[in-house]
């Protein structure tokens, strides 16, 4: 990562520090450096499966570990969930970067950094934590709120993906820009972000992923029944419709917040 003020900082420090307390007190500026969120404009979403048992652990070695490597190496830790079904993965969570090359770069120096190649070894000293990872690139849509803004009390969080039929991407975001947004808000689902896929993956030209939220598992499955009802959306779906359906199918997660996520 490139920091403007560092051939400043690296001269201050060479007049007035040994070359040893040089490097340290450079290091430490740099992880304290808050990474400005105006910047974010590139997104991944990944998802770990653990091998059975190993799912406490791995969550502690984020908890305690992880996530503030991360920070150091100018990834943004946005969001860390676990599956409400607790057969399926073990963590998904969302990371913020400047760039796809900014997330490269991050990613290099994090896999080479002393600190993690450490916790790395010492967590995994009876087993490795996890059995695969799955990654999927992001970018926001031009209709989605910024994810840094969400302020909800909800317990629960949903993420949806709509797979469209040929063609009719853009249709459907423009049902969401011009009405299903606002439409949840009516029906007590807040909206916390939504997102493209990345140029140059499967899917890109027929996908959305959306996360929304819900004040808890129960009310979630009100909500649904509700905005199905409302007339406000049985009008925008029929107006939309009119020249072939919008979505071939969709696939629904509930997510529960673990205690380290920073939104929650």
């Amino acid at each position: 990562m490139k920091y403007p003020t560092l051939l400043f900082l690296s001269i201050l420090f060479f007049n007035c520090s040994s070359p040893k307390n040089q490097d340290e007190s450079i290091s430490e500026i740099i992880a304290s450096e808050e990474i400005n969120t105006e910047n974010i404009a590139f997104y991944e979403l990944r998802t770990y499966f653990s091998p059975l048992g190993k799912s406490e652990d791995l969550l502690a070695r984020f908890r305690n570990h992880t996530t503030s490597i991360f920070e150091n190496h100018g990834m943004k830790n946005i969001a860390y969930w676990v599956p409400a079904d607790s057969s399926a993965a073990t963590l998904v969570y969302l990371l913020g970067f400047t760039s796809k090359e900014d997330r490269d770069n991050s990613f290099e120096e994090f896999r080479k950094d002393p600190e993690w190649i450490k916790v790395k070894e010492d967590s995994e000293v009876n087993g490795a934590l996890v059995d695969s990872v799955q990654s999927i690139f992001l970018t926001l849509t031009d209709y989605s709120p910024s994810i840094f803004d969400y302020t909800s009390s909800n317990s629960i969080f949903e993420m949806r993906t709509y797979h469209t039929n040929e063609g009719k991407l853009s249709d459907l975001h423009n049902r969401f820009r011009n009405h299903t947004m606002k439409i949840f808000e009516n029906n007590q689902m807040a909206n916390v972000a939504y997102f493209n896929l990345y140029e140059g993956q499967r899917g890109v030209e027929n996908t959305l992923i959306y996360f929304i939220s819900h004040e808890n598992r129960d009310k979630a499955t009100e909500n649904w029944s509700h905005f199905g009802e409302d007339p406000d959306w049985k009008s925008a779906y029929s107006e939309s419709i009119k020249n072939g359906t919008l979505v071939n199918h969709l696939e629904s997660v509930y997510l529960y917040p673990t205690d380290f996520s920073p939104i929650r």
